[in-house]
């Protein structure tokens, strides 16, 4: 490796305070609605002198406020559910560090049950501080990158198998060597942050939280295929997402780890952010790039593919905000070290963001093949009500229903049920013990119907024809109802040009599976 880049990040590496206590605070947009920011404000105004650390969440949502003490020898207090009447003790705490309390156990067992890549040390540091990133191993990814050759670099991510997070799962190496391939003085790297599906919060975690990590793992992927430009595409209602990226990109332009020639190499890569109204479609990559644009918010016809002719007519990488936080460890670690983790059939983790009728809901970073069991019950304390037996709907409103006596599935790429229930980007929702599983399935139908952008005419006129048959249900003559109904959602899903209208049967094909009756 060329020790230059490296020497370089080490000069920035933010000196350690050896002597007061660093008290970090945990403000993501979920526990800003419990009163984070208040409690932070609370105890910055009773105690002088001490460090005080805005961070993004951990992803144990279910806990916040969180207050966490950092005592100069390193050991730490842990305070959760945080209100006003415990300021008092907070503040004796930080002035007395011999009368510490011990940690959370619950919530440090939570954390290292975890196989934390994309999230590690979100929750634990500030997230715009870029010395800071780097002083816990920030943007080595990056040294090692532009240390050796860009199709070197390809070559290590497609040795390492990475998929494509968003939901689809494609080979990112694929990607990467696609657009590499294709001579063009103008090529982008976009990242989708936009993360507009019900039930998905993960990529809000990671900007709120460690965002250099998506900038370090989008250099890397420009410098590869040879990128003039990255854009940050985000949702413009995810204000404190837009203020932590914004920052920590002005950060990164300070250093010279953007700009013209990063770290003091020959290659040089702007950056910009494009705020959106987004919606579920959105996440489909060509409806991304016309949104991009100012084209309406519908899909184009492939091919070209966007790596051959994308943002404005130029070769173009999508990526989401989770692929992207995998490809600095790769670079760092080694390929070998990635497929260590995980299974065959997807090595790495996958970030789950688990909500609904559960009694530890938040943000967990587990290993591809891990059962929704596990998730639920370990992770999740389980569903709240008099019985188990919670149905839960996985993968979004492209997706499906699992019964209860499913659970026992692995998180896998692609279909994990031959109805067509799929992982998608992540989304599980733990459904109610004494749910109405039709009426569930109405309001993801509806929700289908509403978000189609009405380009094709089996997404158009079929979506909103589903949620009239649905709601016409005629028990006294189920067998002819199922026919027509699984017929219908076999014609939109199999004739959709999206990925919305090709999932939009899902769902029915889960209820008549599961549910016959």
């Amino acid at each position: 490796m060329n020790n230059n880049y490296t020497n370089q990040l080490l000069s920035f590496n933010k000196p350690e305070d050896t002597k007061t206590p660093r008290v970090m605070v945990q403000i993501g947009q979920c526990s800003n609605s419990v009163g984070a920011q208040n409690i932070l404000n609370l105890i910055s105004a009773s105690t002088a002198s001490t460090d005080f650390v805005e961070t993004g969440c951990d992803g144990l949502c279910f806990l916040a406020p969180k207050v966490i003490i950092e005592y100069p020898d390193k050991t730490t207090a842990t305070f959760n559910q945080v209100s006003e009447n415990d300021i008092a003790m907070i503040v004796a705490q930080i002035n007395n560090s011999s009368n510490k309390t011990n940690d959370n156990n619950l919530a440090r067992q939570l954390l290292n049950d975890q196989s934390r890549v994309a999230m590690d040390q979100c929750g634990y540091i500030d997230p715009s501080d870029a010395k800071t990133y780097i002083s816990k191993g920030g943007y080595a990814g990056l040294a090692k990158a532009l240390s050796i050759e860009p199709k070197d670099v390809i070559s290590e991510i497609e040795e390492s198998k990475l998929l494509g997070r968003g939901g689809a799962y494609f080979p990112t190496g694929l990607k990467l060597r696609a657009v590499s391939k294709i001579e063009s003085k103008t090529k982008y790297v976009v990242i989708n942050a936009e993360e507009g599906e019900p039930g998905v919060f993960k990529d809000r975690h990671l900007i709120e939280g460690i965002p250099h990590r998506i900038i370090e793992g989008a250099i890397i992927s420009a410098y590869a295929v040879n990128a003039n430009e990255i854009i940050f595409y985000i949702n413009a209602k995810a204000k404190l997402s837009l203020t932590r990226l914004k920052n920590a990109i002005n950060q990164s332009y300070e250093l010279n780890i953007l700009g013209k020639n990063i770290l003091g190499s020959p290659y040089s890569v702007e950056t910009s952010i494009v705020q959106g109204a987004g919606g579920y479609v959105c996440g489909e990559e060509t409806t991304l790039l016309n949104t991009l644009e100012g084209d309406r918010r519908e899909p184009r016809i492939k091919p070209p593919f966007p790596t051959e002719s994308g943002y404005k007519s130029s070769p173009t990488l999508v990526n989401n905000c989770e692929t992207l936080s995998n490809i600095p460890f790769i670079l760092n670690n080694g390929s070998n070290t990635f497929k260590q983790i995980g299974c065959e059939k997807g090595y790495g983790t996958k970030i789950i963001s688990l909500s609904g009728s559960v009694n530890r809901p938040g943000v967990f970073e587990v290993e591809i093949g891990t059962s929704i069991n596990k998730i639920i019950e370990h992770f999740g304390g389980g569903g709240i009500g008099k019985n188990s037996e919670n149905a839960v709907s996985i993968g979004g409103p492209s997706s499906g229903v699992l019964p209860h006596n499913q659970l026992d599935l692995p998180i896998l790429p692609g279909r994990i049920h031959p109805t067509g229930i799929m992982l998608g980007a992540g989304g599980v929702v733990v459904l109610k013990d004494k749910t109405n599983i039709l009426e569930f399935i109405k309001i993801l139908a509806k929700y289908n119907a509403d978000e189609s952008c009405g380009k094709c005419t089996p997404c158009r006129e079929g979506t909103p024809r589903i949620v009239k048959l649905l709601e016409k249900h005629d028990a006294s003559s189920n067998s002819k109802y199922r026919e027509e109904l699984s017929d219908l959602a076999e014609i939109v899903s199999s004739a959709s040009l999206c990925g919305l209208g090709q999932g939009a049967g899902t769902p029915i094909k889960s209820f008549i599976h599961f549910w016959p009756d």
